[in-house]
Order: C-alpha cells, then sequence, then structure tokens
C-alpha cells in the first residue's frame, strides 16, 4: 500500500478532527472522534451540532470492502504512472487532430472547491475549451442564470439566521424537512419560540408541507404565474417600496406589466383555490421581513430561471433583501455546488464570478493564470454536452465524482454515448453504472481522506480536513487533475505542492485587480500560510482582508451590475416545455427521498438509511389509483417515450390527481427497475440549460401480481428470472424483495427456479417447507450448519410473508435443530419482538415499538415520543411521521 500525497502525513492518529458533512448545501459541521465515530460540530455555525440522518450514519460509510484502491485501463490494474501518461497522452493526441472543444470534463458538486479550480484551470485555461459542466448543471444552474440578471453576479444576499429571524418563511418547491432537514429545524425552532408562519408551495403534500401554516398545491410548472400575481397584487395594494426601487433598481415598469398582464387568470392557470391565494398574497404584503426559500421544484425546469426571478422580483420590488429577515434564498442540493460556482465550474462561467462576456474579464483571467490559449466562449452544458459525445463531437471525455449513467435525463442515451466516446476516464470512490463504461478508472481519495474546502448556501467557507488514510493507492482529485497537467507540458502552472497552494491560488484570483468591487472577492484568505489553512474556521464570503467576514448583501443596494442597480427581469408566464397528451396523459416527478443520497453509491451501503424506505415506490394519488386498478404495493409499469420501467405503487393521499412521484436514487445496483433518469425528458431552461426533472409526460399501467416473494442472502446475488426485485444491505448480507407477475415455475420447473434465486454452494443443506394450501414456498440454505440463505414465496392474496427483520437476524447464524421449524415458519424466536419498519433512521426506532410506546405510556406528542424512545430527537426528519402515527393510534383506540 502507498500513499504519495503529502496530505496523508497531516492525518491525525489521536484526537478529534473538525471537518463538513459530504452531503446537502446545508454544510454542516462534522467532528470525527478517536473512536470512528463522527457526531455534530456543535461550534460549526450551520448546524451548531444537529445533523440528519445521513450525516449521523457517515461513520458506517467508511468501510472499504468494495472501494477502488489502484487504477484500472480496460478492467485490468495498472500502475499510477501508466494511467496517468495514458490519459494525458490521448487527450493530448485528440486535441491535436480534433481540436480542443473535442475533449471535455465533466465534474461534481462533491468535489472540493481546489479539485474544482484545478480542472476549470485546465480545460479553460491550458486546453483552451469552455468544455467543462458539472453535474449542479442538474441542481442549481437556473439560480445562478436568475442571480446574474437581477443581481449581475452568483450571489446569495441573506444567511440562515434570516430564517430564524423572517416573520414569514415561503418555502418553494423545497422539501426541506428531507432535503435539508438541519436548517428546517432550525426554522422549526424559531416558529416554537415566536410568532412565524410557514408558507409552502409545491404540488406534493410533502413532510414539509405538514409544518406549514398554508399549503399551495400549485399545478407543475406554473410558479412564474404565481409570483407574478403576487407582484401584481403588491403593485394593487401599494404594497412597493418605490423609495427602494428608485435608489437601487431598475426595470420595474416592464416586469410590472408583464405581471400584471396575466394576473387575472392566477388561480385558473396554478390550480389554486382563489381564497389560498388571497391568504398568501395578504401575509406577504402585510408581513415586513419575508424570506422566500427556493430549491429543486424551482431550478429544475425548462422555466426555471424565469421562476427564480419572479421570485427575485418580489423581494426587490418591495425592498425585502440583504436586511435581517428578509430575502429570496436558494438551497443547494450538494455540498459544494457554490464552491464549483465560485471557481468557474459551469461550462457558462469564468473562474472567480467572471464572465465569458466580459473582455476585460478574459483578459484578466488570461494574465492571472499566463494562460494565452484561455478559452473565450462558453462550452458545452451537461445534457448537451453528452448529446456531443454520441454523435462524435467529444471524442475524450473525464468524469469526477458523478454517476451521469444514471442521473442524467434519457439515461439510456447517457449509457450509449460513453459505450460510443473513443475514450472515457473516470475518477471516483466506488463503481457504479459510469466506471463500468470507461476505458481508464482512477481510484478518488473520499470524504474523510481529502483535504480542502467548500461553500454552503450561505457563502460559509469551511474546512474539510482528512482523519484517515485514503485506501490502496486512492489519490486527491486536484492532485491527479495537476498530475495529468504536468505531462501534457504545462508544468510550471500546475506544480502546486499542496491544497493550501491551490487554495491561495484561488484567493488571490477572486480579488486581482478590481479587488473590492466583486461580490465574490476571497483576497483576504490568500496569504495564509499552510497552518493557518489548516486551522481555518468557517468565514462567509466576501473576505477582503485579514479578518473580514462577509454579512449579508444588497441591503443598501450595491449590486454587481455595470451601474450598481438590481434588476427587475420581466417573466411573463410560458407552459413548462413538456406537456401531457391522451398518449401520455400522466405528470412524473422525481426526487428525494429522507434517508439517500444521489444515486446511493455512499447511503446505499448503510443497511439503517434503507430501512425506511428500502425500494422506489411511485407515488399515486387515490384516485389515480382506483382507475388504475391499484392497490398499496402493487406493481405498476410506468412509460415515457424515453423508456419504462417497473416499480411497486403507494397510494399517496399527498399526490395530485394526474401526477405521479418517483425517488431518483435507486440504479440497476439496488433494484430492477434501474434509474428514474431514464424515464426522463430532455426539455431544457433556454438560459440555463438546465434539465426539467421534476415534469415528465408519462403513462401508468397496473402490472399483475401472480406471487411476491423474500430472499435474505449472506453473499450479493443478483435474482435471477425475477420480474421485479429491490436489495437492501444488511449488516450480516443482503435482503431481496420479490415480486413476480408470471405464475410460478411447477413440477421440474420450479428447483431451477428456486436455484436461481438461492445460488447455493455445492454440498448445502437444504431445508424446505410447501403450504400447497395456503399458497406458500420456504427454503433456507445451510453450510456447516450456519444459515447462507432463505426464501419465502406466497401466491395466494391472503398469504402473508414473515417480517424481514426477524429472519435476517439469523442470517450467518448457528441454526440449532429446535430452531429449524421456527426458521422455516418465519416466526421470531421465543421472547423476540419485531420492531417493525424503521421510522427514526438516527436511532432505528421502527414503527411497532412505536405504537407500542404510544399505548402503553399514553403518550400524545412527538417530544414525548422523543424523551420515551429518543425518536425525532436528532435531525428531526421523522417528526411528521410520528404526528401522523400518533393520528392513527389515536383513531384505532
Amino acid at each position: 500500500m502507498t500513499h504519495t500525497a503529502p496530505e496523508a502525513a497531516s492525518v491525525a492518529a489521536t484526537g478529534t478532527v473538525r471537518s463538513t458533512c459530504p452531503y446537502c448545501g446545508v454544510g454542516c459541521g462534522v467532528v470525527a472522534k478517536p473512536d470512528g465515530t463522527v457526531a455534530g460540530d456543535i461550534n460549526h455555525p450551520a448546524n451548531l451540532g444537529r445533523l440528519c440522518s445521513k450525516g449521523s450514519a457517515l461513520a458506517e460509510t467508511l468501510k472499504n470492502d468494495d472501494r477502488l484502491t489502484q487504477p484500472l485501463i480496460d478492467g485490468r490494474a495498472a500502475e499510477w504512472g501508466q494511467a496517468l501518461d495514458l490519459v494525458a497522452q490521448r487527450f493530448r493526441a485528440t486535441i491535436a487532430e480534433h481540436g480542443p472543444d473535442s475533449v471535455a470534463f465533466y465534474v461534481s458538486g462533491q468535489c472540493l472547491t481546489e479539485d474544482y479550480y484545478v480542472a476549470n484551470k485546465l480545460m479553460k485555461g491550458f486546453i483552451g475549451s469552455g468544455n467543462i459542466d458539472t453535474n449542479s448543471r442538474l441542481c442549481m444552474a437556473s439560480s445562478v442564470a436568475g442571480h446574474n440578471r437581477a443581481f449581475g453576479a452568483d450571489v446569495v444576499p441573506g444567511t440562515y439566521e434570516d430564517l430564524e429571524l423572517a416573520d414569514l418563511v415561503v418555502l418553494v418547491g423545497s422539501n426541506s424537512a428531507w432535503c435539508h432537514p438541519v436548517l428546517h429545524q432550525r426554522l422549526l425552532a424559531a416558529k416554537a419560540k415566536r410568532p412565524l408562519r410557514i408558507v409552502a408551495i409545491d404540488p406534493r403534500r410533502t413532510a414539509t408541507c405538514e409544518d406549514a401554516d398554508l399549503h399551495l398545491a400549485l399545478r407543475p410548472g406554473t410558479d412564474v404565474a404565481l409570483f407574478n400575481g403576487l407582484l401584481a397584487h403588491l403593485a394593487d395594494q401599494d404594497a412597493l417600496d418605490h423609495g427602494w426601487m428608485a435608489a437601487h433598481t431598475e426595470g420595474a415598469e416592464a416586469a410590472l406589466a408583464a405581471a400584471s398582464a396575466g394576473a387575472a387568470q392566477t388561480a385558473e392557470i396554478t390550480g389554486l383555490d382563489p381564497a389560498d391565494l388571497a391568504r398568501f398574497y395578504a401575509w406577504f404584503a402585510g408581513t415586513p421581513r419575508v424570506v422566500t426559500v427556493y430549491s429543486q421544484g424551482v431550478n429544475q425546469s425548462s422555466v426555471g430561471t424565469d421562476k427564480v426571478n419572479a421570485i427575485i422580483n418580489c423581494h426587490l420590488a418591495t425592498g425585502r433583501i440583504g436586511k435581517p429577515g428578509c430575502g429570496p434564498f436558494s438551497i443547494t442540493g450538494q455540498p459544494n455546488a457554490m464552491g464549483g460556482r465560485e471557481v468557474g465550474g459551469l461550462a457558462n462561467q469564468l473562474a472567480a464570478h467572471m464572465r465569458f462576456d466580459q473582455p476585460e474579464a478574459l483578459d484578466r483571467v488570461r494574465r492571472f493564470w499566463r494562460a494565452p490559449n484561455l478559452a473565450t466562449k462558453p462550452g458545452l452544458k451537461a445534457v448537451e454536452m453528452f448529446d456531443a459525445v454520441l454523435d462524435g463531437r467529444i471524442k475524450a471525455l473525464w468524469i469526477i465524482a458523478t454517476n451521469p449513467a444514471d442521473s442524467l435525463p434519457r439515461a439510456a442515451r447517457v449509457r450509449e454515448a460513453l459505450r460510443a466516446c473513443p475514450f472515457v476516464v473516470v475518477s471516483d470512490c466506488w463503481p457504479n453504472d459510469t466506471t463500468a463504461l470507461a476505458d481508464v478508472v482512477l481510484p478518488a481519495a473520499g470524504w474523510g481522506e481529502r483535504d480542502g474546502t467548500v461553500t454552503n448556501s450561505e457563502r460559509v467557507i469551511s474546512r474539510q480536513r482528512p482523519f484517515r488514510l485514503p485506501p490502496g493507492e486512492a489519490r486527491a482529485d486536484w492532485r491527479v487533475l495537476a498530475s495529468v497537467a504536468q505531462r501534457m507540458g504545462w508544468k510550471d502552472a500546475f506544480s502546486w505542492s499542496n491544497s493550501a497552494a491551490v487554495f491561495r491560488e484561488h484567493a488571490a484570483l477572486s480579488g486581482f485587480e478590481k479587488g473590492g468591487t466583486r461580490p465574490f472577492d476571497i483576497s483576504g484568505l490568500a496569504m495564509l500560510t499552510d497552518g493557518q489553512y489548516d486551522a481555518l474556521a468557517p468565514v462567509r464570503w466576501p473576505v477582503r482582508w485579514a479578518g473580514d467576514a462577509g454579512g449579508r448583501l444588497f441591503g443598501q443596494g450595491g449590486f454587481a451590475t455595470p451601474n450598481g442597480r438590481g434588476r427587475l427581469v420581466p417573466t411573463p408566464f410560458r407552459p413548462p416545455a413538456t406537456r401531457t397528451d391522451e398518449a401520455y396523459p400522466l405528470v412524473l416527478n422525481t426526487g428525494r427521498i429522507r434517508d439517500q443520497w444521489h444515486t446511493m453509491t455512499r447511503t446505499g451501503r448503510v443497511p439503517r438509511l434503507l430501512a425506511h424506505t428500502g425500494e422506489p415506490r411511485a407515488a399515486v394519488s387515490p384516485t389515480d389509483a382506483a382507475r388504475l386498478g391499484l392497490t398499496d404495493g402493487d406493481l405498476v409499469r410506468i412509460e415515457s417515450v424515453h423508456a419504462s420501467t417497473v416499480v411497486r405503487a403507494t397510494i399517496d393521499a399527498g399526490q395530485r390527481v394526474g401526477e405521479l412521484f418517483l425517488p431518483m436514487h435507486w440504479t440497476d445496483e439496488f433494484c430492477s427497475a434501474g434509474p428514474a433518469g431514464r424515464l426522463v425528458s430532455a426539455a431544457l431552461d433556454p438560459i440555463s440549460g438546465q434539465p426539467e426533472l421534476k415534469l415528465t409526460a408519462v403513462r401508468a399501467q397496473a402490472v399483475p401480481t401472480a406471487w411476491r416473494g423474500l430472499l435474505l442472502h449472506a453473499q450479493g446475488v443478483r435474482p435471477q428470472g425475477v420480474g421485479y426485485w429491490s436489495r437492501v444491505p444488511l449488516g450480516n448480507g443482503h435482503a431481496f424483495e420479490l415480486v413476480g407477475s408470471e405464475p410460478l415455475p411447477e413440477g421440474a420447473a420450479m428447483s431451477p427456479f428456486v436455484e436461481g434465486l438461492l445460488q447455493p454452494p455445492a454440498g448445502a443443506e437444504w431445508l424446505q417447507l410447501t403450504d400447497a394450501g395456503r399458497g406458500t414456498l420456504r427454503v433456507a440454505i445451510l453450510v456447516d450448519g450456519r444459515l447462507e440463505s432463505c426464501l419465502f414465496l406466497a401466491t395466494g392474496p391472503a398469504a402473508q410473508l414473515p417480517s424481514r427483520e426477524v429472519v435476517a437476524a439469523l442470517l450467518g447464524e448457528r441454526v440449532q435443530d429446535e430452531a429449524r421449524p421456527s426458521l422455516l415458519s418465519g416466526r421470531p424466536p421465543a421472547g423476540v419482538k419485531a420492531g417493525g419498519r424503521t421510522v427514526c433512521a438516527c436511532f432505528s426506532v421502527g414503527l411497532v415499538t412505536i405504537q407500542d410506546a404510544i399505548v402503553a405510556r399514553r403518550l400524545t406528542t412527538p417530544e414525548e415520543i422523543g424523551a420515551c424512545l429518543k425518536a425525532g430527537t436528532n435531525c428531526g426528519s421523522c417528526v411528521p411521521e410520528l404526528k401522523e402515527i400518533l393520528r392513527d393510534v389515536a383513531l384505532s383506540a
């Protein structure tokens, strides 16, 4: 095992290490302790010690069992020098023959700022192409475009504290209770202390809506009409701040004209009750301190940029920006989406928030980098980039820390593009569907092993510090990129000794010339010594001099536009690009669930994070379920023009009629349904290039269920000959839910079918119980007396499968003779009671345990449940479900 990176020497052998969580854009601080546990950092300003279920389980993601640990060339192990030489040679040859735009990088919000900076400098500065884009294109590109149009720069004006100071918080397209739970808990804590209203604007009734004073379940894609109507109402009620607008803005007349033109049709367009509209508008108009928080429901749209500007218009027109408890607030989806935007990780940006359409900026970056070949025009955005890969315009592609074979729209088309590309390099920590299509795979250092910085949604820069060595030969991404750049002939420009040196250069560029006049300026950190960088405490930009700490921006004007004025942008309502029709009459919405992250390469390996939701169920309204003939748990086929999939259905009263919701996380590794991305259309916002992930036209039909099954196996097998399966990891093996739409084989054909599922080793002992009357088959496989696997099949409508958790506890254990009957019966051993489906992932508290405690101790509130069982006392994201359980128990009493 070798570790050539100098950062390895800085890994603390003892003591605690302060770092940041690698998940969402809240940017929580964590403390890695000597005993291997990870806890929230009570001194970090973002979370003050709280962590969500995913952050609480970080220590459980640090196993190296299936990590990539050495370079692979065509699937075979290789030396680092050999791999780096090959990457440099193939990129150099491709550029020489086809020009710089024939190569591309696709990077990620999982990258540290230092990784991002080096990648951007290499592609835009020295290769000379704009073809570097990031998976943040799928997440925050519309916010970037909207900020640039309104503010002249990509700036989030406010801070998290504003949510606690506001008297009205409007959550738009943001299921913060599940997607940003720590920030959501800060909001609820403030609401508990003083009058504070919450309005949730979302087509679905999510967990967040349970905490809201008003839920506006608007028609998908109609946010612009809603906020145009608000702006027109503010004007009609003389609730605009005319003095502030006159001093600090421009474009109000045109924006107001566009808003007023369709205001009378707002209720009709949005599908909202006029009384609810009037209540929301009155609250906004009559509340001086308002924060509007928006996330993916706004951004992931073919009209996303207009949505952003329609929201910002209402704040600019009332002067509710940059002041305590006021402002539009974009919450990012990834831990370093903001850092990537700072260094120019998006194809249409230069470094340090400078832009291609500014000749002076091009000259400034060219001189700072000493890069005569600097790209002078934007490159291809994510979806366009993979189209260019497929049609042969891009012939060499380097993918870093992301899994586009699953996450991009039209995932099957992306996989086709990767297969067709002459040369594909992937840097990652784990094998996935993208690494499987690479010519060269480079093992990357992961969370807990990397050294650098990230920037969260409130502009706070925090350190990510290593506290363990990378496994095998894994290396930091910035170092690998620099090594390739040196081999391509640019040694002097890429000769940093450590990540601190990369950060110093990034900071210096942010203030190079015109320092202090651009909002993004961290030049006050450019002179940090290595020791000061190691010790850097969280700090919010701008940081224009040593000791500076940025606060709210634009409260007194001073926008980054040429004349210093914020722009109200006309946003006439236009329907989203995707429309339903007779062939595809339903709307499919995709998004996150509570305990999973992206394509599950990390969280999917933690058993308790799959205990709450273990498969990708499609949420269907009761009306649509009745029309389709679906009951809860049935199979449903969902088809778009791009692909089809079969998943199980969940009947959800929070779904609007005519709409479905499908989680984005599952891949071929975890479920036969595959990635939801293969269904999604590639309709793009014409300004931001962000794809429409919340609105795809689909059709659905029930798939008959002939039988159901439960397979538990000590090994990670893949079931054969099954119509539908999903897999969750266990501490001692794997559990598979099985559903068949065709009848089980009969007679002699049954044995090979069962063997295909169990895949028993030679010489294994079989135990089998068949009950034809009840329509059940139960098989257990023992190896040397220990339970290797077991299979339960049920064909009758009333047949029941045993509790997964009870049987799983026996997997790998020696089975005594007297225990064999109970094993095949699926009943728990004497004295053991199943806790039921997990509700609280932080503390692994199950539904049955909660129900029993409510009845036995007469609990009436989530707080009482927390005091008794700890459920809901960490991240709080299960609290809405605890409220539902309390209601259900009360109704059944």
